[in-house]
């Protein structure tokens, strides 16, 4: 078993360093929000530290899911930072989605330090990351991903590295894309079916079986249909991805229509109230059109 870190305990890290502890390994976890760390110790038996550095000291694989770019720098870079924790050779693997200039940018700091540096990006929620079925897609060197697998397939369904640095983020912009073409999609079915008086649940128990089915389908529509949205991924947090894929497409001369269009429909969201809602809650956008 291995001595490892964990930095950044939110609804995605906390099942995901417990996952960890359970497994065998020794965890020192990190949250810039100090109790919720020592919250977290003292249901799981791990360890706690006051700074990234102090937790990452002595440890093999050092795993962060925090929120953003700058959140990303401010754990790993600095004299508190998990980089001057970490001793030769050990190995950051960061699951956060950001942007892959950061991502990039973090990688060539922790080379020059004689560090590894993973980007695993996650998709599956937060039941995926409390069930251990996350999807993560990698990218760094090779040799350090081949020796980070083992730990991180600790909460994965599936694991694959997709190649140089910066692969992973890409493979998450790719999910990112697909998936709000989806949502509106899905949502824009439910509202016409409400629209035509129908019944919603016995059209999905139809439509789910052929080509329209989707895990979104499957998993999402009995709450969008009761306009439940205080669960899941929240629209804040897909409007910061989506940036960060529109940002990207820019720079790469990808043609993002479709996805530029749902990110001005989750801002529309947002104005509602609802940037903590759900992703689903594009059909509440659609229901207050009328």
């Amino acid at each position: 078993m291995a001595k490892l870190a964990f930095l950044g305990l939110g609804v995605m890290g906390y099942p995901m360093a417990g996952h960890l502890q359970a497994a065998g390994h020794d965890v020192c976890v990190f949250n810039r929000t100090a109790a919720k760390a020592e919250k977290w110790a003292a249901e799981h038996g791990g360890r706690f530290a006051a700074t990234p550095r102090e937790a990452a000291e002595g440890a093999e694989f050092v795993m962060a899911c925090v929120g953003n770019d700058d959140d990303l720098r401010s754990v790993c870079l600095g004299a508190d930072g998990a980089f001057a924790g970490m001793g030769k050779g050990a190995v950051f693997v960061d699951h956060t989605t950001v942007s892959a200039k950061v991502t990039r940018e973090m990688y060539e700091a922790a080379k020059a330090d004689g560090l590894g540096f993973v980007d695993a990006p996650v998709s599956g929620g937060q039941a995926g990351a409390e069930n251990g079925q996350l999807s993560i897609m990698c990218g760094g060197d090779e040799a350090q991903y081949a020796a980070a697998e083992p730990v991180i397939t600790t909460y994965a369904k599936l694991c694959r590295r997709l190649g140089e640095s910066g692969a992973g983020q890409m493979t998450k912009m790719a999910n990112q894309i697909a998936i709000a073409g989806l949502v509106q999609g899905l949502s824009e079915a439910l509202h016409f079916a409400e629209k035509a008086g129908l019944d919603g649940r016995a059209v999905v128990e139809v439509i789910s079986q052929g080509a329209a089915g989707s895990w979104q389908m499957s998993n999402r529509y009995q709450t969008m249909l009761d306009d439940h949205w205080t669960h899941g991924f929240a629209v804040d947090w897909m409007r910061k991805d989506l940036g960060i894929c529109l940002d990207t497409a820019d720079e790469v001369g990808a043609s993002l229509p479709v996805t530029a269009l749902v990110d001005q429909f989750y801002k529309d969201v947002q104005k509602m109230g609802g940037g903590r809602w759900d992703t689903s809650s594009l059909l509440a956008r659609l229901r207050k059109l009328g």
